[in-house]
């Protein structure tokens, strides 16, 4: 065996034991496992399993009893998975991981670890926070070191304990989005304290009375067309503006708080790398982050000066600003203080509803989409329809399992950010921008609807055939506009059709969207889809 089977290796070196807790099944099929009487025997045999080991049990699948590796396909294993969670359910305990290895060519062996409890149900006050601000101004870095409660090393160490790729660490710039979470309990913040471990994520969503995830987007220029998804295409609370105390204000950093402030998130301001300047400087950058504001109509609120429950009760009617160091502390405390008495902005009540930003295979379990929950609840077993595909249609799937941060739960609602194994599609087939809804809906999806849109910038004049890219939701799709006067000057406020070039998408009336090309760029309210 090689290094990674390890765990593995330990498994079938142990074996099985009267009254040992490790478990070998070759495989698990519901109509032979859940039938007849079966399914409470194996949930007693289960529970025994995982008594003896003290709340945890090792089942080792595609071995047979012997011990001996015979490996099983895949739609196999993910068959035994979906009984295997079943009978944990019934005998009060839930799969925490589950590890595979490829056999041969084609099969699969895997080691899962059934924990005693039932799957984590989450605190209804969650709240979700998108960042923004321009590269270099330090938001990752602060993120980082919120969630872990380290000081930062002076070079932005504390970034890679975002979800990252590998290239982006290197490069020291985020390329698409990222994701963190951390949380609070009677005692205060529960920080992470091994963030390149799943598990760990794990233990804080688990542990906290209350949680706070960040949606960190990206910096650079280039890639504002992911900030944008970010900021629109997720069930945000909450948004949060860096701006460098070393820098100041910046191009970006006005586009970022334009798009904050076109889809009306209650917005906050926190002035990052105080440790790089005199005080002089940092005051003058929030005279000018002030300024900003003021020439957009908001109103600023410093924290030092107001308080955090001024800022907490009035967030929304004022932009709260603060100033931090991700080296030094400063602020920190204070923005711990303030994301704890953050009220939770979008209930998302209403049927079950997730726009999909992401999607991934699996090994054994098969396609994942990811994204936030935007409205209602859903979970595992749900019958659920997704789409459209391109021809419109939406396809009939099952959810399989449920994870937020790496914990398994058996329910998600409106904010959480989630994903969700589906039975019944091939990832292929998934796409961002899709959504999945209760198996009973009956949706439309269209190829055009009517908007009023503001023309925020442009160097010239929007006239029919103008084709920028829409961002709704977690649709990014390039459209075709046609205004209802035959043409849109910056600044202008108006009516416009707004076609979808290439496939039809879900679109109801009431969400707003961004648009851009290229510098030019506007915000829109859906009006009428019929």
């Amino acid at each position: 065996m090689t290094a990674d089977r390890a765990v593995l290796q330990e498994a079938l070196d142990r074996g099985e034991e009267e009254g040992g807790p490790i478990e070998f099944k070759e495989r698990l099929s519901r109509d032979v496992h859940l039938v007849d009487g079966r399914m409470e025997s194996l949930a007693a045999q289960l529970r025994h399993r995982v008594l003896s080991g003290d709340g945890e049990a090792t089942y080792v699948v595609g071995v047979t009893d012997d011990g001996r590796v015979a490996g099983i396909s895949a739609s196999a294993f993910s068959e035994t998975m979906d009984v295997l969670s079943l009978l944990a359910e019934e005998a009060g305990a839930h799969i925490e991981d589950v590890e595979t290895w490829g056999v041969d060519e084609d099969g699969l062996v895997g080691v899962a670890t059934v924990r005693e409890g039932s799957i984590l149900d989450t605190d209804d006050s969650h709240i979700v926070v998108g960042t923004a601000g321009h590269v270099d101004h330090g938001k990752s870095t602060l993120v980082g070191t919120l969630v872990t409660g380290q000081a930062d090393d002076g070079e932005g160490g504390t970034r890679s304990y975002l979800d990252v790729q590998p290239h982006e660490v290197e490069r020291g710039l985020s390329a698409d989005l990222s994701y963190a979470v951390y949380g609070f309990d009677g005692d205060g913040a529960v920080h992470l304290d091994n963030p390149h471990r799943k598990t760990d994520r794990a233990r804080v969503v688990e542990e906290a009375d209350r949680l706070v995830s960040f949606v960190d987007t990206v910096g650079h220029e280039p890639w504002l067309r992911t900030t944008i998804r970010g900021l629109v295409g997720q069930k945000l609370d909450y948004g949060l503006l860096t701006v460098a105390a070393d820098d100041g204000p910046t191009e970006t950093t006005r586009e970022h708080l334009g798009i904050l402030l076109a889809t009306e998130l209650p917005t906050m301001v926190a002035i990052t790398k105080t440790d790089l300047v005199s005080d002089e400087r940092v005051q003058e950058v929030e005279r000018a982050v002030e300024r900003l504001l003021r020439d957009v109509e908001e109103t600023p609120l410093r924290i030092e000066r107001h308080g955090v429950n001024a800022a907490a009760e009035e967030i929304g009617d004022v932009v709260p600003i603060l100033q931090t160091s991700a080296v030094t502390g400063t602020g920190l405390d204070a923005l711990d203080d303030l994301f704890e008495r953050l009220p939770k902005t979008n209930g998302g009540d209403g049927d079950f509803r997730m726009y999909i930003d992401r999607t991934y295979a699996v090994t054994g379990v098969g396609a994942v989409a990811s994204g936030t929950v935007n409205s209602g609840t859903v979970e595992a077993g749900d019958d659920l329809l997704l789409g459209p595909m391109p021809d419109g249609s939406f396809r009939e799937v099952e959810v399989r399992s449920i994870e937020m941060h790496y914990h398994r739960v058996d329910r998600a609602e409106a904010g959480r950010i989630v994903g969700i194994a589906l039975k019944g599609v091939d990832e292929a087939e998934v796409e961002r921008g899709m959504v999945l809804l209760p198996a009973d809906a009956d949706p439309t999806p269209v190829r055009e609807f009517e908007a009023d849109v503001v023309v925020l910038n442009h160097p010239t004049r929007i006239g029919t055939g103008y084709e920028p890219v829409v961002h709704l939701e977690t649709v990014s799709e390039a459209a075709i506009f046609r205004p209802e006067d035959g043409h849109l000057l910056p600044g202008d406020h108006g009516t416009t059709t707004v076609e979808f070039k290439f496939r039809p998408y879900l679109v109801e009336e009431g969400q707003r969207f961004v648009f851009r090309e290229g510098r030019s760029k506007g915000v829109g309210t859906v009006t009428d889809i019929t």
